[in-house]
C-alpha cells in the first residue's frame, strides 16, 4: 500500500474580515493564505497586488485594513474587531465627514 497521504488544509473563515467575501477568500486560499495569521503577515500592498492579478472583479478591493483586522482575529480580539468593523465601509476606513 502506498504511504502517500493527503491532508486537507484547514484554515480560518477569512470572510469574517470586513471586505472579504467568499470569492476573495477563495482567491486568497488559492495563493496559500488560509489563516488569520497568514493574512496578518501580508502587507496591504501585497494583498492589493494579489487582488489586481486576480482580475478586474477583484482589483477595486481596498485591502488597507485586512492585515490589521486579521491580526485582531488571530489574537482572538473579537469584540475589538467587531467594534472597528462597525466603523468601516467594506473594509475601508471612512474619513470623518465622508458618508457612504
Amino acid at each position: 500500500m502506498d504511504e502517500m497521504t493527503t491532508t486537507a488544509v484547514v484554515g480560518d473563515d477569512l470572510t469574517k474580515i470586513e471586505g472579504i467575501g467568499p470569492a476573495v477568500a477563495e482567491v486568497l486560499n488559492g495563493v496559500g493564505i488560509h489563516t488569520y495569521t497568514e493574512l496578518a503577515n501580508m502587507s496591504a500592498e501585497s494583498l492589493n497586488e494579489l487582488m489586481s492579478e486576480a482580475g478586474p472583479g477583484f482589483s477595486f478591493r481596498d485591502t488597507s485594513t485586512w492585515p490589521q483586522q486579521a491580526s485582531l482575529a488571530a489574537e482572538g480580539k473579537w469584540d475589538e474587531l467587531q467594534a472597528w468593523q462597525a466603523e468601516l465601509d467594506g473594509g475601508k476606513v471612512v474619513a470623518e465627514g465622508e458618508e457612504e
